[in-house]
Formats: structure tokens, sequence, C-alpha cells
């Protein structure tokens, strides 16, 4: 094969040449021109999401669950109590994550192929004046479904509880303005939808709450108050920084500003989600949720009821013909995901339908019809 597998996954991404490029040199993490790029990426970060003046923005080593536990462990005090929305397998690992730090956990079950209802959230919190804050999963990719951002965080902010959105494979692609949506703390990745490689996320924190995180986090290494004073402080990292995983991100952040910002990345995702949809049900297959509540990122399949399916075998047709798919993530159905994002446009998404044909064909299954 004469070029890279494409990667139809949640993250990590095909990236393009540019951003590959750019992990070919080596940095010093206290080196001035290092010190730079840390600077430029938290500056076009800010400038994404509309938060220059109200907002800090804290890079953080790891995945994006990395940032997900340091947010919460950051923003939550020791006696807060959390209240999690939940529609997906997303939501019960934010939930998972803040029991195991021992923050009090509410969740409110929600069926996995419908959003979270805003008004539900609402009667939560009147219901439970102990809870502080409210965890959002801003685009469950378990599903793919689109949670109500700017609802939830209305109620949240007519309540006074605070709010954390994990819009980890939403930022750069949906639209999210700081100016117009209250949220305590948002958290987003390198290897989602800037096209950056995995490796760092990056948690904003509105200001007027930051001081008062100080002494919250019980982790040495994922206290995000106190990387924040000494990123401001020093403009370095306080511990040994993914540098190649910086450069790369900063040359993402190059190419997305040049090709539009964030209605541009939405308007190729949403093709690329069309071209998808419209060649799978060509092929007979049905996706899990209504086209109204889907977001254009991750779209989950029923997987096909004919008995000589076999996701590992479709798997590895489709992965032969230059495919990388998803498996599902849902317990009570079989499905399979396809993700629209990354540095891929029309036509890899119809090459990836072709593949998919070829693959069925191959296996002797006639359509990707599911069971009824």
């Amino acid at each position: 094969m004469d070029r890279d597998r494409i990667l139809l996954t949640p993250g990590p991404l095909t990236t393009t040449l540019r951003t590959k490029l750019a992990m070919l040199k080596d940095w010093g993490s206290w080196d001035g021109d290092f010190i730079a790029i840390t600077a430029r990426v938290r500056r076009r970060l800010l400038d994404i999401l509309h938060g220059h003046g109200s907002h800090v923005v804290v890079p953080l080593q790891g995945s994006g669950t990395f940032s997900v536990e340091a947010a919460v462990a950051t923003v939550v005090p020791r006696d807060g109590h959390v209240l999690v929305p939940d529609n997906g397998a997303y939501c019960k690992r934010a939930a998972r994550l803040a029991q195991m730090m021992g923050r009090r956990v509410t969740v409110l079950p929600t069926g996995e192929d419908r959003p979270v209802a805003a008004d539900a959230v609402a009667a939560a919190l009147r219901a439970d004046p102990s809870i502080t804050h409210v965890v959002l999963i801003h685009c469950e990719t378990g599903t793919g479904v689109e949670n109500p951002l700017a609802a939830v965080a209305a109620v949240c902010a007519e309540q006074g509880r605070g709010l954390i959105v994990d819009a980890m494979s939403s930022f750069a692609a949906l639209p999210i303005d700081a100016r117009q949506v209250r949220f305590d703390a948002l958290v987003a990745a390198s290897g989602k939808c800037l096209e950056g490689v995995p490796g760092m996320g990056f948690v904003f924190l509105r200001e007027a709450i930051v001081a008062g995180c100080a002494g919250n986090s019980q982790s040495l290494a994922m206290d995000l108050h106190e990387q924040n004073v000494y990123m401001n402080k020093t403009g370095q990292w306080r511990f040994t920084p993914p540098t190649h995983v910086l450069a790369a991100l900063d040359e993402a952040i190059e190419q997305f500003v040049e090709q539009g910002g964030q209605p541009a990345r939405l308007a190729r995702y949403a093709d690329n989600y069309r071209t998808l949809a419209a060649g799978m049900q060509a092929l007979g297959f049905r996706p899990f949720l209504d086209p109204q509540v889907q977001a254009p990122i991750i779209v989950t399949f029923h997987a096909p009821a004919h008995p000589a399916y076999d996701f590992k075998r479709f798997y590895e047709g489709a992965k032969a013909r230059g495919f990388i798919l998803y498996p599902g993530k849902l317990t009570q159905v079989e499905t399979f995901r396809v993700g629209c994002i990354g540095a891929i446009g029309r036509n890899e998404m119809s090459q990836a339908v072709a593949a998919v044909a070829d693959t069925l064909r191959e296996m002797g299954i006639p359509g990707g019809a599911p069971a009824p």
C-alpha cells in the first residue's frame, strides 16, 4: 500500500504530512524557542474558544482522559457533589473517575439513542441542592450523539452550579463560544478535531474560579491550578512536556486557521458525514441514531444480521483495503463505528464505503441490513 491507512476513528486521526513533519525536530523543554511554542498554542486555543480575558487554558501531558480527570479534581472541591447526565460510555467513564477521586457522584440516566435533556438536568439540580457541579459530555462518541451544551450551560448558570464540559471530540468542529456559553472548565485534546497527534490535552478554566481551585486536587502531576501558576510564572511546563506533540499541534493549528477555522472544519466533517451516510445506506446499513441528534463526528451503525458477519473479519477486510474502523461501544446491540474527522474529505469517505462493499462481498454478505 502506497499510503498510510486512513483512520476512521474518534482519535487518533489521520494527519497531514505537514503535521507529521513538525515532529522531526527535537526541542529543549526549557529553551526559549519551545517556550514560545507553548505560549503561541495557548494563545491560539483561546482564539478558537473566544476566551481571551475570561478564561485561561492549561495544557497537560497524557491522553484526553488525563485532562478530564485533572479538570474534575482541580475544579470540584473534595466535598463537592457531581451530577453526570449519562447517555453513553464516556459519560460513564466521567462518573467513574469522579467517584474514584472521592467526589460524591449522582448519575442521571438517559437513553443511548437520545441527547441529554436540559430540563431533566434542571429538575435533578432543583431536587438536590447539594450538587455543586455538572459534568457534561458534549459529543458522546460511544454513539455519536450531540448533547445540548448551550441549554445545559444555561441551566447551570441559572441555578448557580458549576459546569465541566468534556468537549474532546467536538472542540474546533462544533461551535463553542465562551462569550455565550458559561462553563467553569472545558476539556479537549491535541489528537481530535484540531487534527494534531495524541499525547496532550488542554483545559479552559474560567478565570473567576481559578484562585478558588488551589488545593482541590489530590494529584501532584495533574493539578491544573499549580500547572497554570507555574506556566504563567516561567512559561514552562512543570514536568517534562510532550515536545513533539506540542510542535505538531502548533503546526496543525496553523493549518486550521489557514483552512478557515471552526466553520470550515465543521463544513468538511459534515460533508464527510453526508457522504458516508448516503453510501452506507445504499449498502443497506442502518445508523443507530436518528440523523436529527447525530453529530458529524463519528457514526454508529448496526451490524449486518447475516450469519457470516464477524466484526474481526469485517475489520481486517476494511484494513486490507486501507481503512481502520472502530468497534461499537453499545452493550445491548452489535454495532461498529466510523469516524468522519481527521485530515480526510469526500474522496476518502467514498473510498471507505467502497472498501466496506468489497469486504461484504468477500465475506459473502449481500448487504448491511441489520436484524428487524
